[in-house]
């Protein structure tokens, strides 16, 4: 085991809270419903969690992303579903520069010595949650890249014809980290009944699911607008739900 120091700092301060991350593995036909064409499942149907308390805009922001296995143009990476978060002057801007698909969600998530806790709720249901013991220090990882897909369009306002004032193109997130520290986790993950967050019913879990606390190193990160996605194949994925990349017509309440 690589040694490693865990984080210090002020006492309360925010910076320095690890991410819960969460990962299983589900149908590779469940993923393929659900991303758009150009975008492709990964070598694995894999879902990944991250639950996390990060300062955005200069105060809290507790979110709950999902991500699932995809890659585009040949490049492996993760293309996220939906980013459930607590705070709403993030959400707008999100969606209008980057296409990153922020929404309104109340997440609790907190450390009591060695036991974590987490659930995460949207319009009325909690569709996940998380409790576990903290069993001691993971091995620190080398220095990884990683690449997250999310799309950016805009569509005309002719409802009777339809049309796109931005066509859908993909946006590119490349990132490359390192690890402070990082805890193994041994606990329960329950995915619940939702409408408005599908988990349970789009992404079932087909393997008992791995959880972690994880503390990175950001060393780079970019932001830069890829190709662009068939936009009559991506019409059907432009209604979506709650502002997330759950498909509206499939995936339950549709919006307005």
């Amino acid at each position: 085991m690589t040694d490693s120091n865990a984080p210090m700092g002020k006492p309360g301060d925010i910076l320095n809270w690890p991410m819960l991350k969460i990962r299983y593995k589900t149908d590779a036909e469940a993923i393929a419903k659900l991303l758009p064409p150009g975008i492709e499942p990964g070598k694995e149907p894999g879902v990944t969690i991250t639950i996390y308390n990060f300062p955005v805009l200069n105060e809290p922001e507790y979110g709950c992303v999902v991500n699932v296995d995809a890659n585009y143009n040949g490049i492996e990476g993760e293309y996220t579903l939906g980013i459930a978060i607590d705070q709403e002057a993030a959400i707008y801007g999100s969606h209008e520069r980057w296409g990153q698909p922020k929404y309104y969600g109340e997440t609790q998530y907190f450390r009591l010595m060695d036991y974590v806790s987490a659930k995460v709720s949207h319009r009325g249901y909690t569709f996940l949650e998380f409790k576990g013991q903290v069993t001691g220090e993971g091995e620190i990882p080398p220095e990884h890249e990683t690449n997250e897909w999310w799309i950016k369009h805009l569509r005309g306002v002719d409802m009777e014809n339809p049309s796109w004032d931005f066509p859908p193109h993909v946006v590119r997130v490349y990132a490359k980290y390192g690890t402070a520290h990082i805890e193994k986790l041994q606990g329960q993950v329950t995915l619940n009944d939702s409408p408005w967050d599908p988990l349970a019913s789009k992404l079932p879990m087909r393997t008992e699911a791995e959880a972690w606390l994880w503390t990175p190193i950001f060393l780079d990160r970019r932001i830069t607008l890829e190709g662009p996605l068939d936009p009559e194949g991506f019409m059907p994925f432009a209604d979506t739900i709650g502002g997330s990349r759950w498909p509206g017509e499939n995936g339950g309440p549709k919006q307005a």
